[in-house]
């Protein structure tokens, strides 16, 4: 599914060029849970941005089912990104005025999915997430782990085959923490492949297999 060919990512001020991946060569198949782990900077979440196409690296390619990510302009990629990848991050990235059904909705209505599909998707994936009861209310009304379980709704609703989680249970207590990584594996047992940045062994342990990056190189994969 996933593919990268010496992909390098380099970030130049005026007085420093600071080398954030080197020549990262990876395969993630179709329906896998990889954890990506190593010691903060070292690139990991830079190469989870790339794989979520949110950046651009400076060399290498990366494919996704066979079509070049890297050549693609923006308006393409952005397009691909709505219909194919779901991101769920460390601080939820919920809109506060809008509800819990809206912030799930979101998604399809950038899609231009009619409004009859949009409440039956909508409230098929609460009711995954075990959030429907809170359907009607605004983030900060939310616990934590309530607030996550909404970012992993919006994420999936579109039927993506992607997601790319960073560090999703970081800003969560043990228990909500388990919660939400046991929802991610139920995901993953349904066919949704899922790559994630986590500092936890915890976590990790969740994930069929777990890359280890140091200083922007892949050393175990």
């Amino acid at each position: 599914m996933i593919r990268t060919e010496n992909l390098s990512m380099v970030f130049t001020t005026e007085d420093v060029q600071t080398r954030a991946l080197n020549n990262v060569n990876l395969e993630i198949e179709q329906g896998e849970f990889v954890a990506i782990m190593g010691p903060s900077g070292c690139g990991k979440s830079t190469l989870l941005n790339i794989l979520g196409t949110l950046d651009i690296p400076t060399s290498g390619k990366y494919f996704i089912n066979e079509k070049e990510m890297t050549k693609m302009n923006e308006n393409q990629l952005s397009s691909f990104r709505k219909k194919n990848i779901g991101f769920v991050f460390q601080s939820f990235n919920l809109i506060d005025e809008l509800t819990v059904f809206e912030n799930v909705e979101l998604p399809l209505v950038y899609l231009g999915i009619q409004k009859k599909e949009r409440i039956s998707k909508v409230m098929n994936v609460l009711e995954q997430m075990n959030i429907a009861h809170r359907a009607k209310h605004f983030p900060q009304q939310l616990s934590g782990g309530q607030q996550q379980r909404v970012a992993i709704a919006r994420a999936i609703v579109t039927d993506c085959p992607l997601i790319l989680a960073d560090e999703p249970t970081g800003n969560l207590d043990s228990t909500n923490g388990v919660e939400v990584m046991t929802l991610l594996q139920q995901l993953n047992k349904q066919g949704t492949t899922i790559i994630m940045v986590t500092h936890s062994e915890r976590d990790a342990g969740y994930a069929n297999r777990v890359i280890y990056l140091l200083d922007g190189r892949i050393i175990s994969k």
